[in-house]
């Protein structure tokens, strides 16, 4: 290695490279060079130009898997000594001025937008079954860099545009009264003591006579019209029930008619009436008739109980009275026009249009919009509105549907702080702030709170309370949600494909009595709540994210309950469960979510659960395996006349030169969760003999069960997965994968959780506070704002 006058290249010389003749060249030097590296071979020029080398070589080296751990160790100090260097002087970090990493417009996902839309009109609409599944990158589907915008998706959000705004903004200020009754606004009569119509939806028994009643009030004298929605519900369309449908009015039967299976399809039922102010009585009701056959012998006794046919009432509108003197506004009118019907003269209206679509237009683009932009609106809403059939309604709905197909609503724009563009890396300003800050913890757009504050230039002086307010407010379910849903992959235990029956080797008819088979949605669903439910806990409580990996306490349900079979949880609803000293469960690890998520279809998968762990838990993940492995079965000939057990079969696959390197990380951490199946359930036996959950780290430490390795990973390992943890959530916080250049900053943050006792708000707050969050490196005014931006930034809406 040549010697050079660079202060990088002369500290290396003078303290480092000794450190790593002592530690590191067995592997890397004299000759050696494992993983094509060799540190004696380096130029100065590779002390300063090789960030891909160094992050690496920092990261084996905190983590401990570089020297291995049968080789000598470095000691704290020289490890600190080799950090600093690494991050201050070969990746060239400024610990006064942390670099916050490349702009990255981001897509509003599939979620957002549908949490967005819902914020921004009050209404509820289906994005994750109308718009298709996002890409994902870093684990998470909210990275800029992979939320492409396709002429499919554009076509989609277009078409969702005039949806959801024609779904909610009225298109005109006047309409004829109408008046929906549901299932449930219906009494039931019968004598039965125990009635159907008692349930929820009031679905009246193919097999039973019974009537349902209810009284509608006619506000005065006029012509009204009844829409009575039904529909019969049955799991197979050989049932054989009919049944006498009867629909009365005021004692008069508009509708008799005999019922059958309909193939699930809805029934309508239209009648008109003229009816005087007061009540009316409206009665459905059912008179079984004879059946066309006998159930079949092979339904079994349950055939009564499950398979029967229902009618329910989905809805019963009423519309009326009709006529001009009888209009009303709609429902929701005065959400959308808030000084309530336009005035009559040409300017007043266009001032008023100016006042909602002003409003509007800022709320959706999520920053104080230019005047052009709004005449632009003005103007669209005019057209609408002087055409054949146009009202001033419907031309606002029109710009509105405008505003939701914009890049500006679809695409997170972000500007920087006026005051601060000199900065080297400047503040983004506040309503950029607000909005990282409100898609980081609710998937929405900011509130009225948030917006007043960064309207003001108050957000950053009151960050740590609109945090802490945030995170009381029920839209925080929603990082909840999306953030262990694809962390720990909860979101996938709904539909990932398990065989109760072949993993519990069971032959024959099922018993309905086995909890452990009925692996049913209700179980599945009820495992995701409870890592949900955990996970909001510790940031409720502001509580130690250890907890995360081992604690004395979950959150169940009775049949949940019952499967992990923890006995006296009662009820369908999560409850904080206590558990005893000697659980091995507690912590995400050992929940059913993340058990089912790493297995195969009928057997747990070692190397799933293993490589599970290095990744979202350690943060130390293995790469891809080379191509042509073969599968693990192939390992079960080596035992001929007998099952062996996976530990054995791994032991197999794991000899081979191949295959070593990474197995030898990830099996002994797999291994360690045996004792659990793939349901969740405990057992004692693998092929007939007793399971060996004892392995080694490859950092060296020892376990001899699931329980030690989660003292383990909370104690010695504490500082990795302190590390792993904010490294996703930064991740999942910024939208980008995590660069070099992000060392320092989660090296801030992980120290505040160690001063903290690993509290959950050290980790957020940190995250938060961090310049990668608040800051952005001085943006080149890039094609894509360009383009749909084209005005100078002043006028900029």
């Amino acid at each position: 290695m040549v010697l050079g006058a660079d202060p990088a290249a002369a500290t290396f010389h003078r303290v480092v490279s000794p450190l790593l003749e002592d530690y590191c060249y067995d592997c890397h030097g004299d000759g050696a060079a494992k993983g094509k590296v060799a540190f004696d071979e380096l130029t100065d020029a590779d002390l300063t130009s090789r960030p891909d080398l160094w992050f690496t070589a920092l990261k084996n080296l905190r983590a401990n898997i570089m020297p291995p751990a049968s080789e000598p160790q470095p000691t704290a100090a020289e490890t600190d000594q080799i950090a600093r260097w690494i991050k201050y002087q070969a990746l060239g970090l400024d610990p006064a001025a942390p670099d916050p990493g490349r702009v990255t417009i981001r897509r509003l996902n599939r979620v957002e937008y549908g949490l967005t839309v819902r914020s921004l009109l009050g209404v509820d609409f289906p994005s994750e079954a109308e718009f298709p599944p996002d890409d994902t990158g870093h684990g998470f589907d909210n990275i800029g860099d992979v939320l492409s915008l396709s002429p499919l998706l554009l076509e989609k959000y277009l078409q969702a545009a005039e949806t959801v705004v024609t779904s909610v903004v009225p298109q005109s200020a006047r309409i004829t009264p109408v008046v929906t009754l549901r299932g449930n606004d219906f009494e039931t009569q019968t004598s039965d003591p125990d009635p159907m119509g008692a349930r929820a939806g009031r679905p009246l028994d193919f097999t039973a006579p019974a009537a349902l009643r209810a009284v509608f009030t006619a506000p005065r004298d006029g012509a009204y019209q009844l829409v009575f929605n039904l529909t019969i519900r049955g799991p197979f369309n050989f049932d054989p029930a009919r049944c006498q449908l009867t629909i009365a009015v005021d004692g008069q039967t508009p509708v008799s008619e005999a019922l059958g299976w309909h193939d699930h399809q809805d029934l309508r039922f239209v009648s008109d009436r003229q009816w005087t102010v007061g009540a009316h009585t409206l009665r459905i009701g059912v008179v079984p008739l004879p059946p066309a056959a006998k159930p079949p012998v092979a339904a079994g006794p349950d055939f009564e109980e499950k398979q029967r046919l229902e009618l329910q009432i989905a809805s019963v509108q009423v519309t009326g009275p009709f006529g001009a003197a009888a209009q009303v506004l709609p429902a929701n009118y005065r959400r959308f026009f808030p000084r309530g019907e336009p005035p009559a003269a040409s300017a007043a209206r266009d001032a008023y249009a100016r006042e909602i679509l002003g409003d509007f237009s800022a709320r959706a683009f999520r920053r104080p919009v230019a005047e052009t932009t709004v005449t632009h609106l003005v103007r669209l809403a005019r057209t609408i509105e002087t055409a054949p059939g146009g009202t001033f309604e419907l031309g606002i709905a029109r710009a509105m549907m405008a505003v939701l197909a914009s890049p500006r609503f679809l695409f997170r724009l972000e500007r920087t702080e006026p005051a601060d563009d000199g900065a080297r890396y400047p503040r983004i300003d506040d309503y950029s702030l607000a909005t990282r800050l409100s898609y980081f913890l609710w998937s929405s757009m900011p509130d009225a709170r948030l917006f007043a504050l960064a309207r003001q230039g108050q957000l950053r002086q009151n960050l740590g309370a609109e945090v802490d307010r945030m995170l009381r407010d029920p839209q925080a379910a929603a990082f909840v949600h999306n953030f262990t849903g694809q962390w720990l992959e909860a979101r996938d235990v709904e539909s990932v494909p398990i065989n109760a029956r072949a993993i519990l080797g069971l032959v024959g008819p099922p018993k309905r009595t086995d909890p452990r088979v009925d692996f049913d949605s209700d179980i599945r669903h009820a495992m995701r709540g409870e890592t949900e439910a955990v996970f909001g806990y510790i940031i409720r409580q502001d509580r130690s994210v250890l907890e995360l990996v081992d604690s004395n306490y979950t959150f169940l349900n009775a049949k949940l309950a019952a499967t992990y079979g923890i006995p006296g949880v009662k009820g369908e609803h999560l409850q904080l469960v206590s558990l005893p000293p000697d659980s091995p469960r507690g912590g995400v690890l050992t929940e059913g979510t993340v058990l089912a998520v790493t297995s195969n279809p009928t057997r747990t998968s070692p190397v799933k659960r293993g490589q599970f762990i290095l990744e979202n838990i350690l943060g130390t993940p293995t790469p891809p395996p080379p191509p042509n492995i073969p599968p693990l079965e192939a390992a079960a000939s080596a035992f001929p006349g007998r099952q062996p057990t996976l530990r054995e079969m791994l032991a197999v696959h794991r000899a081979s030169p191949l295959c070593s390197s990474c197995h030898a990380r990830m099996d002994s951490l797999g291994l360690a969760f045996e004792n659990f199946n793939p349901l969740g359930n405990w057992r004692e036996r693998d092929a007939g003999q007793p399971i060996d959950a004892a392995g080694q780290l490859i950092t060296g430490e020892r376990f001899a069960n699931v329980r030690e390795l989660k003292h383990i990973i909370t104690h010695e390992r504490r500082e990795d997965f302190y590390r792993c943890l904010t490294e996703k959530v930064l991740t999942y916080a910024l939208g980008r994968g995590l660069e070099y250049y992000d060392v320092e900053t989660v090296d801030r943050i992980v120290a505040d959780l160690e001063r903290n006792g690993g509290r959950f708000s050290a980790l957020l707050q940190g995250v938060v506070a961090s310049a990668a969050f608040q800051r952005q490196r001085p943006p080149a005014r890039s094609d894509f704002v360009a383009a749909f931006n084209p005005a100078p930034a002043a006028a900029m809406p």
